[in-house]
């Protein structure tokens, strides 16, 4: 365990990004799960400074220390692959296929989209299929415990216990529940928002009042809202070299993931 790393504020610019105060209290982080109760009530005093209400603080009292989302963390490998085997791992052949056949179903709604946000429909259904099968598992973890269990956890505390901050919000607003499941890394819905990304950037694409990342049309949408908040540029290429490759270098951080984006997602545009 580490004792001596102490998380004093929320980082000021992401606080700022998601409308939150940026508390000052201090909650200690830890290498180990030996100690998440006792550190439970203490973040749960940050996450009160920055707004979160009693529904919120009563699903991260609730939450569970996640082994299964440290392993997960420990153990990527998507940064280690050659651009050929991730693709041949993430099934490329199968998502530009499946792509191609959902576009065609579907043309009025991506070309809707397309419309609104400029996002073309080869890069969502390349992000879809990627990260869901095109829904198809969204993941078995329960998100607050997950995300909750990262902030808590030394490596990354600061990226993201605003994370978690959003996620309390989202339980506070109904967007998600206590026992909302996710990844591993608490990410939520068809195409995987992580809550602080969810909190900003979700919208309403069905019209039905609410924000439903589980909702495809939700998810796309917001998926959509997302790549264009980012400085999306409609009608421009999005290839490496090109402007909008910048932009997918914003939802992956890895290299061989924002290649496979602009591969499939030229093929399945044709």
């Amino acid at each position: 365990m580490r004792y001596f790393r102490f998380l004093s504020t929320l980082p000021a610019a992401t606080a700022l990004m998601m409308g939150l105060a940026s508390p000052t209290l201090a909650a200690f982080c830890s290498d180990t799960g030996g100690r998440y109760e006792e550190w439970k009530p203490l973040i749960a005093q940050e996450a009160r400074a920055a707004g979160v209400g009693e529904r919120g603080i009563q699903a991260l009292m609730g939450s569970s220390y996640s082994k299964a989302t440290i392993s997960a963390d420990r153990n990527q490998k998507s940064f280690k692959y050659t651009l050929d085997k991730f693709l041949q791992v993430r099934g490329a052949e199968t998502i530009i296929k499946q792509g191609r056949s959902r576009k065609a179903k579907n043309a009025n709604f991506y070309a809707a989209i397309e419309q609104q946000y400029g996002v073309p429909a080869g890069v969502l259904l390349a992000i879809h299929g990627m990260e869901t099968a095109f829904g198809g598992y969204m993941g078995d973890t329960n998100v607050v415990s997950a995300i909750a269990t990262l902030s808590y956890d030394c490596r990354r505390s600061d990226f993201f216990t605003p994370h978690m901050i959003a996620a309390l919000i989202l339980v506070d607003r109904g967007s998600i529940t206590p026992k909302s499941q996710g990844a591993k890394h608490g990410e939520l819905g068809h195409t995987q928002f992580l809550p602080g990304n969810a909190l900003k950037y979700g919208v309403d694409g069905n019209g039905d009042g609410k924000v439903d990342l589980n909702n495809m049309t939700d998810a796309l949408a917001s998926t959509a809202n997302f790549l264009r908040q980012k400085g999306w540029q409609p009608g421009q290429g999005y290839q490496e070299g090109e402007p909008n490759f910048a932009v997918i270098k914003q939802w992956n951080a890895a290299t061989v993931y924002q290649q496979a984006i602009a591969i499939m997602g030229k093929r399945i545009d044709g």
